[in-house]
């Protein structure tokens, strides 16, 4: 039996660190005909558009009323590139679970993807602490913390840019 492109893209994909994913959204609200748009626009007009992404298709649920709410959610298949993006879109769009389909075994996991995919997480909670700051603590308080914020990423660029001279000694 040929193969289809998708399965043939998809072997490629996952023999050089790709991962396919399926990853369950859900939706609610008061009103039943925005969950499904909405859905969709996740689907085709976000994660579609994601770097990182090979492709990614899905299937809506239809909505079911809830008390006063109505829900839906969507089983969406999506090839990443490499861990690093499956991190970063798990962190952005927070599915409600994910399921991981190929590889079936074992996951080779390039070691620059992993540092950098640990950077992102690093950086995505440093700014939402920040934003947690803001709304919380004194100006002044808040100064502080944002100068020794600062001063932090200085020191990590430094340590990035040795570790690139290979300035640093080796573990």
């Amino acid at each position: 039996m040929a193969k289809s492109e998708l399965e043939r893209v998809t072997e490629e994909k996952v023999a050089k660190g790709g991962i396919l994913v399926k990853l369950y959204f859900d939706m609610q609200s008061d009103d039943k005909e925005k969950l499904q748009p909405l859905l969709v626009d996740l689907i085709n007009e976000r994660l579609l558009k994601e770097p990182g992404i090979v492709y990614c298709y899905g299937a809506i649920e239809e909505p079911i009323k809830h008390e006063k709410y109505y829900i839906t959610s969507a089983a969406v298949h999506v090839l990443f590139e490499n861990m690093r993006n499956l991190m970063l879109i798990a962190f952005k769009y927070a599915p409600i679970g994910a399921e991981i389909l190929k590889p079936e075994k074992d996951l080779h996991v390039n070691v620059w993807d992993l540092q950098s995919a640990i950077l992102d997480v690093a950086q995505f909670s440093t700014e939402y602490s920040r934003y947690i700051l803001e709304k919380v603590l004194k100006p002044e308080d808040f100064d502080t913390i944002m100068k020794d914020l600062k001063n932090r990423e200085v020191l990590g660029k430094k340590l990035i840019d040795s570790k690139k001279e290979g300035a640093l000694p080796p573990q």
